[in-house]
């Protein structure tokens, strides 16, 4: 992650640009601090590069255990908590221990296990061995507290759409008997 370019977004050189809004850098900041007094040990990362914007370098995090902040929170910021599993069951159960769901990444050389991870995980997008693939013809939205509706393909549409069913008699002519099938 040392290697990785941070700096300004419209620079084409640059790999990794500000957070949003200095709220969102000062509770990264927080939940890292918190989960590294809590035991987490620090692999990289962790601090403000220097100059103007609300930066953050990108942080890797032994956490050791599920109940770290770094790894109960939705943090939306370049830190990557990583935990240690011995199974396949483990990992699913790791997995699902949150009551949050937007997108998970497998990486595996298992096409079965693959199918079987993305099958099982609770969440709304589950990459296989890439991350962050997006396209507007593909729904993206979450499980659990990560979101309601889907942005992309027809759930879009559905969500921004509220349909209507209006039935209109134009005929002149004394109104048929409601009860009688036409």
């Amino acid at each position: 992650s040392e290697a990785i370019r941070i700096g300004d977004p419209q620079d084409p050189a640059t790999e990794l640009g500000p957070l949003a809004t200095l709220r969102q850098r000062d509770w990264i900041e927080k939940v890292v601090a918190e989960s590294l007094v809590a035991g987490g040990r620090l692999v990289t990362g962790g601090t403000r590069p220097t100059g103007d914007g609300f930066y953050y370098a990108p942080t890797i995090i032994d956490a050791g255990g599920s109940d770290l902040p770094c790894v109960r929170e939705e943090l939306f910021g370049p830190v990557l908590s990583v935990l240690a599993f011995d199974s396949e069951a483990q990992a699913l159960a790791l997995a699902n221990d949150t009551p949050f769901g937007l997108a998970s990444g497998v990486f595996t050389s298992n096409l079965g296990k693959a199918h079987r991870m993305a099958r099982d995980i609770h969440a709304g997008v589950v990459w296989v061995n890439t991350y962050r693939s997006v396209s507007p013809l593909v729904p993206f939205g979450g499980y659990g507290l990560s979101g309601l509706g889907r942005e992309g393909g027809l759930d879009a549409i559905r969500d921004y759409t509220r349909s209507k069913s209006v039935w209109i008699n134009t005929s002149d002519e004394p109104i048929p008997d409601p009860f009688v099938m036409r």
